[in-house]
C-alpha cells in the first residue's frame, strides 16, 4: 500500500454511529474497552486524526483551525499565489482561533496512549502494538511542529497531566525554541522506529509518511536558526517570567543547529526518496506534449492511486465534504459564491514560456517597458499563452481557456479607439496603484473609447462589435463594482473539480486534497543538499549534495514541461535560490508557501527582494512594510478584431497586505499569558 488516506473511519466505528465522531474522551468509554481490541483503537484513532492541524479545504489561515472550511480559498495570505475579495485575504500574521488550546487536547490524547498502551500490550501482535505507539508519537511530534512553526518554544507536555495536581505539575512553561525543535526530532524519530513500512488501515500514518513530515519539518527549523540571524537585531529573546529563550537561538548554537537540522532534513528525505516506493506522476504524461503534461498535473489531484501520493485527505459525498468549489470556481460556475482564488501575474512570472522585459516581468508592448511602445495584439487570449509551461495551466484558468466544457470569458473591458494602441498609464509602479482603469478620460469623457462594466448582469456596458452586442467585461468580468468577480484576470484550477456533470454547492465538494506527496520530498531533499553545501558540511550518505538537488528539481522540471537547469545548481546563493524557486511553482496553493516565506525570513521589507525565491527588485510592489501584487487584464480592440493585455496592480477590491519583523512570530494567546505565573509572551510583543 503505497498511499496513506486520512478517513474518519466512520465505516469501522463501533462505538459511535455519529459522523462528527463526538465521541466520549477515553475516561468515559473506558480503557478496557478502547485498549483491548482493534476496533476500539480504531475509535481512538480516529479521534486522534479527527483534530489533527492539517491544512487542507477546511482550513483558512486568517481564521486558524476551526474545521469549516467557509470561504475556501488558497495562497491568498499575502503571498503572491492569489487574490481574494474577502477580509480573509491578508498577510499571514496571526489566526483568530490561535493553535494553542487546541494543541494541548490533542498531546493528551497522544500522551495519554504512550502511557496506557503499554497495560494492554498482550492484546496485540508486537508489530501492531508497537505502530500504535508510532502512531501517538507521530501525532505528538506534528503538534509540537504546528506550534514551533508558530509559537517558536512552546510549554512541552510530555505526559498526561492528572488533575487535581499541585501547581507545579499544572504549570509547564515554554521551553526554549531550540529544546521544542529537538523534541519534534526526537518523537518523529521515535515514530519512525516503531510505525509499519505499510500502514495497517486507511487513515493511518506509516514510516514513510513520518520520515516525509520529518523532512519537512526539520528544513523549517535548519531554517529558522539560520535566518533569524539575517533579521536586524537577530531575531530572538528571553522570557520575561522565566528568562528561558523562548523565541529563536542563541549565537553560540545557531549555526550547530541549523547544520544539524538541514542534515536531519537531508538524511528523512533520502530515505523516503531512495526506498522506492513513491514517484512523480506521469499516468498522462508524454514528452513533447505539452496537453499531456497539462492534463496530466490537472489529473494527480484527484487520482486517489498516483504513486506521488505521501499522505492524502480523503473526502466523500454526502457524508464528508468541503465545500471549495463553491467559493473559488469561476464567476460563471458561482454556487453561491466564486472567485475565491485569483492568481496574480506575480505568480505567472515566476513560470517559464513567456517574453520578458530586461527586469525579467512579462512582456505587454513591443517597447522596453509597459510604458513604451505599442500592446501586443493577440487573435485569442490564449496565444498570449501559447507557450508557458503546461504546469502552469493546470494550477491556473488563462483568459479564454476551458474549464467545465465551458470557455472561460475575462475581459477587463473593451477598447474602440484607434491601433495601435498607447500603454493605458505612464506610470505603472507601486505608487500608482490606486490609478484605475475607471479613471482614465478615454472612460470617462462624453466621447469615450474604453468600456469597461461596474456589475455583472444589467449592470454590463455594451459595445457594438460586426452587428452584436459585446459585453464589456464578458461574463466573468473584473467588474470594477464588484470584488466578487475576476480579481486579477486569472483564475486557480487547482484543486478545482473539472467534471463538467458536477454541480458546485456548499458541502458538495469531495475531491481529496494531498498534504505530502513525493515532489515536495525531493525539492526537501534538494534544499537541504544546498544548504549543507553553503554549510561546508560533508554529504551524509556520501551522495554528491549538488547533483542530488539538481537531478531533483530536473525530474520535477521535466514532469512540469519545463525545460532542464542548464548547467546545474552550484553551492551559492543562486543555487539555494534556484530550489527555492522551484518549490514556490510547484507547491503553489498547497498551503506550503506562507511558511516557506515565514522560514526564509524574507517577508519583511529588507529581506523582501528574496521574497519570490529569486532576485527581484522589492520597490517595485513594496513600499517598506507593505507590498501589493499585480494582475493580467485582457482588452479585446474592436478596430482591430484582437486582444491585448495591460499588466497592473490589482485594480478591483485592492489588496495591500503588511508584514513586520514582529510577524515571524505569532503572539501567545493573551489570557494563556496573563492566568499563567510560568508563560511568557513573546519578547517583542
Amino acid at each position: 500500500m503505497k498511499s496513506i488516506y486520512i478517513t474518519l473511519l466512520i465505516g469501522l466505528l463501533t462505538f459511535s454511529g455519529c459522523a462528527d465522531l463526538d465521541i466520549p474522551p477515553p475516561n468515559v468509554v473506558g480503557d478496557e474497552t478502547l485498549f483491548t481490541n482493534e476496533s476500539g483503537m480504531k475509535v481512538y484513532m480516529a479521534r486522534m486524526y479527527s483534530r489533527m492541524p492539517f491544512e487542507d479545504f477546511k482550513y483558512m489561515a486568517q481564521w486558524g483551525f476551526e474545521y469549516n472550511g467557509w470561504l475556501g480559498a488558497m495562497g491568498i495570505e499575502g503571498t503572491g499565489e492569489a487574490l481574494n475579495r474577502d477580509g480573509i485575504c491578508s498577510a499571514f500574521t496571526g489566526e483568530r482561533t490561535p493553535y494553542w488550546t487546541e494543541a494541548f487536547v490533542l498531546l493528551r490524547d497522544a500522551n495519554y496512549l504512550i502511557e496506557t498502551l503499554p497495560d494492554y500490550q498482550s492484546n496485540f501482535p508486537e508489530v501492531t502494538y508497537n505502530h500504535y505507539l508510532g502512531e501517538a508519537y507521530f501525532v505528538r511530534a506534528t503538534v509540537f511542529y504546528a506550534m514551533a512553526k508558530r509559537f517558536g518554544g512552546v510549554p512541552l507536555v510530555t505526559k498526561v497531566i492528572r488533575y487535581p495536581a499541585d501547581e507545579d505539575e499544572l504549570e509547564v512553561p515554554r521551553a526554549t525554541e531550540e529544546a521544542t525543535w529537538d523534541q519534534v526530532l526526537a518523537d518523529y524519530d521515535q515514530a519512525i522506529a516503531l510505525l509499519q513500512p505499510n500502514s495497517p488501515e486507511r487513515g493511518y500514518s506509516n514510516k514513510y509518511v513520518a520520515l516525509s513530515f520529518k523532512s519537512e519539518a526539520m528544513l523549517y527549523a535548519g531554517s529558522v536558526a539560520k535566518y533569524n540571524e539575517t533579521v536586524t537585531g537577530r531575531l530572538t529573546g528571553l522570557g520575561q517570567k522565566t528568562g528561558v529563550r523562548v523565541m529563536g537561538f542563541s549565537a553560540e548554537s545557531a549555526q550547530s543547529a541549523s547544520r544539524k537540522y538541514f542534515k536531519e532534513a537531508y538524511i528523512a528525505a533520502r530515505e523516503v526518496i531512495s526506498s522506492g516506493r513513491y514517484s512523480l506522476y506521469k499516468k498522462r504524461w508524454a514528452s513533447g506534449d505539452a496537453n499531456a503534461q497539462y492534463q496530466n498535473m490537472v489529473d494527480m489531484f484527484s487520482d486517489l492511486t498516483s504513486p506521488e501520493n505521501i499522505y492524502v485527505k480523503e473526502y466523500g459525498y454526502p457524508t464528508f465534504t468541503h465545500g471549495y468549489d463553491a467559493y473559488s470556481a469561476p464567476f460563471i460556475f458561482k454556487a453561491p459564491l466564486a472567485s475565491g482564488t485569483c492568481p496574480t501575474l506575480d505568480f505567472l512570472e515566476l513560470f517559464d514560456g513567456f517574453d520578458r522585459y530586461s527586469d525579467g516581468t512579462i512582456k505587454v508592448t513591443t517597447g522596453s517597458t509597459n510604458t513604451d511602445g505599442t500592446y501586443l495584439m493577440y487573435d485569442s487570449p490564449m496565444d498570449f499563452f501559447e507557450n508557458a509551461e503546461p504546469r502552469l495551466r493546470a494550477y491556473v484558468i488563462f483568459p479564454g481557456d476551458v474549464f467545465k466544457g465551458k470557455e472561460i470569458e475575462i475581459r477587463a473591458g473593451v477598447y474602440t479607439g484607434p491601433v495601435p494602441v498607447s500603454p493605458f498609464f505612464n506610470n505603472y509602479t507601486y505608487a500608482s496603484a490606486e490609478t484605475r482603469y475607471q479613471n482614465l478620460s478615454a472612460h470617462t469623457q462624453g466621447s469615450k473609447t474604453l468600456y469597461l462594466s461596474p456589475r455583472e448582469g444589467n449592470g454590463q456596458e455594451i459595445v457594438s462589435y460586426e452587428g452584436t452586442n459585446m459585453t464589456a467585461a464578458g461574463a466573468n468580468g473584473p467588474f470594477y463594482d464588484n470584488g466578487e468577480s475576476c480579481l486579477t484576470g486569472l483564475y486557480g484550477r487547482k484543486w478545482l473539480n473539472p467534471d463538467p456533470s458536477f454541480e458546485a454547492g456548499e458541502g458538495k465538494s469531495a475531491q481529496p486534497f494531498i498534504l505530502m506527496r513525493y515532489a515536495e520530498v525531493l525539492l526537501n531533499a534538494a534544499e537541504a543538499a544546498v544548504e549543507l553545501r553553503l554549510a561546508g558540511e560533508a554529504s551524509p550518505d556520501g551522495s554528491d549534495l549538488l547533483q542530488v538537488a539538481t537531478a531533483a528539481v530536473n525530474e520535477i522540471r521535466e514532469r512540469a514541461g519545463a525545460t532542464a537547469l542548464v548547467g546545474g545548481i552550484s553551492a551559492d546563493v543562486a543555487g539555494r535560490n534556484m530550489v527555492r524557486k522551484e518549490r514556490r511553482k510547484e507547491l503553489a496553493l498547497e498551503h506550503k508557501t506562507k511558511w516557506d516565506l515565514r522560514r526564509w525570513r524574507v517577508q519583511h521589507y529588507e529581506e523582501r527582494d528574496g521574497f519570490w525565491g529569486e532576485y527581484r527588485e522589492k520597490d517595485a510592489f513594496s513600499n517598506n512594510a507593505r507590498y501589493r501584487f499585480r494582475g493580467l487584464y485582457p482588452f479585446f480592440s474592436t478596430q482591430s478584431g484582437k486582444y491585448f493585455f495591460d499588466a497592473r496592480f490589482q485594480w478591483v477590491s485592492l489588496k495591500t497586505f503588511e508584514y513586520n519583523i514582529v510577524d515571524y512570530y505569532f503572539a501567545i494567546p493573551g489570557g494563556e499569558v496573563s492566568k499563567s505565573p510560568v508563560i511568557d509572551q513573546q519578547p517583542n510583543r
